[in-house]
């Protein structure tokens, strides 16, 4: 674009084009007419010439100038009609689009709104399914809260068990008569009741846990609970090697005290079983004691004191209910062989009239073979009758047709 005053010139248009391209024509007419006025007095009839040709050359090129000019006009008509018309197709292309557009975002807008709505429904429909899900897991929670809440009441209720278990440990005299009931409800359990008692005195005035009235041998043997729970938890508590050796030391002195104080008291010959057993009513002080001072259970085999514990002790009352079931069984051998005559004798009745019955039932077997042999010949002379032909048959002189039936 260039400007001149209030005139403007778009290079791009052809009329514009054709006008500057005359006015360069023009300029150059100009400075070729100075040159030539310069060259005048050096050849004035070649200039003469020149300047006449040079007019002819000017009068072509206005001509053609005016020819350019009116070309150019008629392009500049065709490109603003051309113009013209584009913008009328542009302008309909641009509103056939713009409706098109409209229609595509009503379209989607439409579409839009199903899809809200749906998700809308949806979202309702998992906020009412999650609503529900929450009610039953909080009613879950509450449910899993109240057993927690028991459980926490039962674990209440079961520390204070222990600490009264520890405050029962912890006395002497309590401790014995957690483990005499302790012992008393293994034995209850595994003999009956009248192949012991409980608390009973000997004949040197010491009172036994536990005796149990075996048969000789090895005769009635007494069950004593000991629970040397302090030297054991001094043990426990040891944290160096001086500790552990001082209360090992501890353990072992009290273990034996409780075996050599059993092997005095509850040993008696010829009243009692040439040992007896020693009653440990924790698992963990009789695993101790095997694991960590086998020789302390040596010297109570040498003193005749078994160590059992409840697991042991319950294997070793089975054995001896075993023993009291032979004993009492030879005690019934007499019994037993007379019911076993008894029972021998109602065998060989049975045997006598099983006898009696088999002969019967030979006697109705041959009766039996009788009458079957009777009904084949029965049935022989039936056919004869059946198959009989008075024309035929010639009887002979002096027998009838039935005697000779009867004597086929």
């Amino acid at each position: 674009m260039i400007q001149l005053g209030s005139l403007t010139f778009d290079l791009s248009d052809p009329a514009t084009l054709g006008l500057l391209a005359g006015g360069l024509v023009l300029v150059l007419f100009l400075i070729l007419m100075v040159v030539l006025i310069r060259t005048a007095s050096r050849a004035s009839e070649p200039v003469i010439w020149q300047m006449n040709q040079m007019a002819r050359t000017v009068d072509g090129l206005a001509r053609g100038q005016e020819q350019l000019a009116g070309n150019l006009s008629t392009v500049s008509n065709m490109q603003t009609n051309g113009q013209n018309q584009m913008l009328h197709s542009m302008e309909a292309r641009l509103t056939a689009v713009q409706q098109h557009m409209n229609d595509r975002l009503h379209a989607n807008a439409m579409s839009q709104a199903r899809a809200l709505a749906e998700m809308q429904e949806k979202m309702n429909t998992q906020l009412q399914g999650g609503s529900e899900k929450t009610v039953k897991s909080l009613v879950e929670l509450q449910q899993r809260l109240q057993v927690i809440d028991k459980a926490q009441e039962n674990i209440t209720k079961l520390s204070g068990d222990v600490l009264s278990l520890q405050d029962i440990l912890s006395n002497k005299q309590t401790r014995g008569a957690f483990g005499e009931i302790q012992l008393n409800d293994i034995v209850s359990k595994a003999l009956p009741s009248d192949s012991y008692t409980v608390q009973a005195t000997l004949s040197n005035g010491k009172r036994a846990d536990c005796l149990i009235h075996l048969p000789n041998p090895p005769g009635p043997i007494v069950v004593d609970a000991k629970f040397p729970l302090e030297a054991y938890e001094a043990l426990r508590r040891a944290q160096t090697r001086e500790e552990r050796h001082a209360a090992g030391q501890q353990f072992r002195a009290s273990v034996r005290g409780h075996m050599k104080a059993i092997s005095d008291r509850y040993i008696i010959e010829g009243e009692t079983a040439d040992g007896a057993l020693m009653f440990l009513p924790s698992e963990a002080v009789y695993a101790e004691l095997h694991a960590n001072f086998p020789e302390v259970i040596r010297e109570g085999f040498n003193m005749r004191v078994w160590t059992v514990s409840p697991t042991t002790c319950m294997a070793t009352l089975n054995t001896m209910r075993a023993i009291l079931k032979d004993a009492r069984m030879r005690e019934q051998a007499g019994a037993i062989r007379k019911v076993l005559h008894l029972l021998h004798r109602d065998v060989e009745i049975v045997v006598e009239r099983v006898g009696k019955l088999e002969t019967h039932f030979d006697q109705a077997r041959k009766d039996l073979d009788g009458i079957g042999t009777a009904a084949e010949r029965a049935g022989k002379r039936a056919a004869k009758l059946d198959n009989f032909d008075f024309e035929e048959l010639a009887p002979e002189a002096g027998t009838s047709p039935l005697e000779s039936l009867n004597n086929g």
